[in-house]
């Protein structure tokens, strides 16, 4: 299950601290909520079933999962065809990705305790080890399901959106993005969830 909890006033603080145009936009949206994925193997079922679809969409897998299935487990998915995960709108090729994964767990070829012990960049190779697990799905995992605390993904279309927006840039260049926000680090996963938010459309907080 989903859990939510706020970051810590200190780290908040520091990723103030290193940028005017950032303090401002945390001061106005305030405490931002931090969705954890605690158990890693649903978050990568749940980040690949994401992956291309919209926001909707994967809610209305998600319910028809839940609903049909129950929670997903690894032995639980073994005993699945790709046809069953099919029938509830999960295309093939994910449904391949996520019976590969869960038959890799089963016969430990993919240890998820190990990631515990590895640091960001040694993870992010392991987890792309498996099918359907580009670097940005790595790096999501990273933020969601692992809490790390200093991932902030140049592949992310709305963390880009954020920081032109944020910024006034009408282009980005790899190195003016890691220009801007490697001075969060070690918090740059604090800055990518409020750049997250000041990208939404929904979003009504105008930073000048």
């Amino acid at each position: 299950m989903d859990k939510i909890y706020l970051y810590n006033k200190s780290e908040i603080d520091y990723v103030k601290s290193k940028d005017e145009k950032m303090r401002k936009l945390i001061d106005a949206i305030g405490d931002i909520e931090n969705l954890a994925k605690p158990d890693f193997f649903t978050a990568v079922v749940d980040t690949i079933i994401a992956q291309l679809i919209s926001i909707p969409a994967h809610k209305t897998i998600r319910k028809r999962i839940n609903d049909k299935f129950g929670e997903l487990t690894p032995e639980k998915v073994v005993e699945l065809s790709a046809d069953e995960l099919h029938s509830v709108g999960i295309s093939m090729k994910k449904a391949g990705y996520i019976k590969n994964f869960a038959e890799k767990i089963i016969n430990n070829e993919f240890d998820i305790n190990a990631l515990d012990n590895m640091n960001d960049e040694a993870a992010i190779k392991y987890m792309t080890s498996l099918d359907g697990v580009g670097k940005w799905t790595a790096e999501m995992l990273l933020t969601s399901a692992l809490q790390r605390l200093d991932i902030i993904s140049y592949g992310d279309l709305s963390i880009r959106k954020g920081i032109m927006r944020l910024y006034s840039l009408d282009e980005l260049s790899k190195e003016k993005f890691h220009e801007i926000t490697d001075k969060f680090s070690p918090y740059r996963t604090i800055a990518a969830r409020y750049l997250w938010r000041y990208a939404d459309p929904k979003c009504k907080t105008i930073i000048v």
